[in-house]
């Protein structure tokens, strides 16, 4: 083949290798009612919700440089309109049933510009306040506003047929999400690979070099704020589709740090790692929660390794990874090897010291040792019985994070540079002086 050839077909070769590992999951996840129960088919309906909404917060944080921290004030009326619809549709209106995820994303769309404008006057901290601020008052009024959102109570529907489907089964629900959660990450891979996604990225790189150029970048960012906000509600929308319900705690804060949770650990910096983050967060808690009371515990210390260790998150990892193996750099398996040990070693004293000081400060182990008459009963970890007190098991836990920070001693020095250009990339530009 001749060279010039060969330089043309490349670049499409490239792209189709891509594509292969995305048809074959697609398609995976299409047959996937096939081979799981009810439980994980529901599972994997939040795994949809949670990776549109992912999705949508990215296109603010990792495409414009904009760190939200009331992202959930437009899932929830997202939600909230979405369940309005549903009524109506109750009550006998025409609007089609498929399109209901579009009125919510339509809503949370309208109300993201109103916000958006306020919003991207400023940068940076004072940006991530205006949006706490902008939340807050919302939750206010809606908190109020009773007859309107239900308060606590919410606002209840049904999911009614539209021609041969009836969206009651959980089959009917499974393949409607995974729909419009691939069509609303299509629309945002269009949105990063045309133009207007190249210039949102060079406000996030050099926003006065835009702004020379001619753009208004307080209109360009009043837009992408409201296209999130609009994915956001169009994810919010197939939640209230799903549970036939919502109410004013979806607009508690806990829904935003989820999104931002899920977004660091995903990778804000990959166009997929939201999803990742999502996927894993979500079936972490699906699993996890049985096994333990103290889920939300790991999930934050996860939070906290990933933020430390790996501000890219797992698919930043997992990029770099597959850049090491094809390039002809040798793959330094000692250092891998070692700090595997050491994170290991990490997670089961971590586990441990987690299990038994949860189960000792439980009232129950309290009674228990006053009715056996043994001051400090046996606790079972992993199916083992430990003695809390017990020397060996002191020691043990001691020489677990011994073992792990001597593997991962080589990692502090990376941790503290990541600490700091995380506090930057929160902070952004300083605003200019009165």
């Amino acid at each position: 083949m001749d060279p010039k050839d060969k330089a043309t077909h490349s670049p499409a070769r490239a792209a189709l290798l891509r594509l292969v590992p995305l048809a074959l999951l697609l398609g995976a996840l299409v047959a996937l009612p096939r081979f799981s129960d009810m439980a994980f088919l529901n599972a994997m309906v939040l795994v949809c919700i949670a990776a549109l909404y992912a999705m949508g917060y990215n296109l603010l944080w990792g495409q414009a440089g904009l760190i939200s921290f009331g992202h959930a004030t437009y899932f929830a009326f997202g939600a909230s309109c979405t369940i309005m619809t549903m009524a109506a549709i109750e009550r006998g209106s025409s609007f089609p049933t498929p399109l209901l995820p579009l009125a919510g994303g339509a809503a949370s769309f309208l109300m993201g510009l109103v916000a958006g404008w306020f919003a991207t006057i400023r940068t940076g901290v004072y940006f991530a306040m205006i949006t706490v601020a902008i939340t807050e008052l919302v939750r206010a009024i809606v908190q109020r506003w009773d007859t309107m959102f239900g308060g606590e109570a919410g606002i209840t529907s049904i999911r009614m047929a539209w021609g041969p489907i009836g969206f009651q089964k959980l089959i009917d629900v499974y393949y409607f999400t995974l729909a419009w959660t691939v069509i609303g990450i299509l629309l945002l891979w269009f949105l990063q690979r045309s133009p207007l996604g190249t210039v949102i990225r060079g406000i996030r790189e050099q926003e006065e070099r835009v702004r020379f150029l001619g753009y208004d970048t307080h209109a360009l960012k009043t837009l992408v704020f409201a296209i999130s906000a609009g994915v956001s509600g169009m994810a919010g929308g197939l939640l209230a589709f799903t549970n036939e319900s919502t109410n004013v705690a979806l607009y508690e804060g806990a829904y935003s740090t989820t999104v931002l949770i899920n977004t660091v650990i995903g990778g804000a910096g990959v166009f997929l790692g939201p999803v990742v983050g999502a996927t894993l967060t979500t079936l972490f808690g699906y699993y996890v929660a049985n096994l333990t009371y103290y889920w939300l515990l790991y999930m934050g210390l996860l939070f906290m390794v990933i933020v430390v260790c790996a501000p890219r998150g797992i698919s930043g990892l997992g990029v770099d990874a597959f850049r090491r193996l094809r390039s002809d750099a040798p793959v330094p398996w000692g250092r891998i090897v070692r700090q595997a040990a050491g994170w290991l070693a990490m997670a089961l004293g971590c586990i441990m010291t987690i299990e038994l000081i949860g189960a000792v400060v439980q009232p129950s182990y309290g009674a228990l040792a006053r009715s056996s008459g043994v001051a400090w009963p046996p606790v079972r970890v992993f199916g083992i019985s430990w003695m809390p007190a017990s020397p060996l098991t002191l020691g043990g836990i001691a020489l677990l994070f011994s073992f792990g920070a001597l593997m991962l001693r080589d990692g502090v020095v990376t941790a503290r540079r990541n600490v700091a250009k995380l506090a930057e990339a929160i902070a952004g530009k300083p605003e200019p002086g009165p």
